[in-house]
């Protein structure tokens, strides 16, 4: 058994896919791999997203600790700004390797 965060899963395979499983969690992070970015920068990389999902979704990324959320007040309008946390970012390699072995299935068997 694999613990983490008071969740236990069965082998590392599922506590990977437990944190980063789902349509849209590895998209966020793909899209935050190189930048931060504010929300609607987000939804419009993703427009086939619904709002409450990518709401969701980085909340959940947020809790887990692979993103941090950073809110400006300084001034109106609101600013939110996602990046990855230094977790985050231990998932570079992973999240490059599906990306690319998506662009591989393109090109070799479309």
């Amino acid at each position: 058994m694999h613990k983490f965060r008071g969740k236990e899963y069965p082998c590392c395979a599922s506590l990977t896919m437990g944190i980063i499983g789902g349509k849209w969690k590895t998209v966020i992070l793909f899209h935050l791999m190189n930048k931060k970015l504010r929300y609607n920068e987000l939804r419009k990389s993703m427009p086939n997203v619904t709002e409450r999902t990518l709401s969701l979704q980085l909340k959940a990324l947020e809790e887990d600790g692979l993103i941090k959320r950073k809110v400006y007040t300084s001034k109106p309008p609101l600013k939110v700004e996602y990046s990855l946390t230094d977790f985050g970012k231990t998932l570079i390699p992973l999240i490059q390797s599906i990306a690319d072995w998506g662009d591989s299935v393109v090109e070799n068997y479309s």
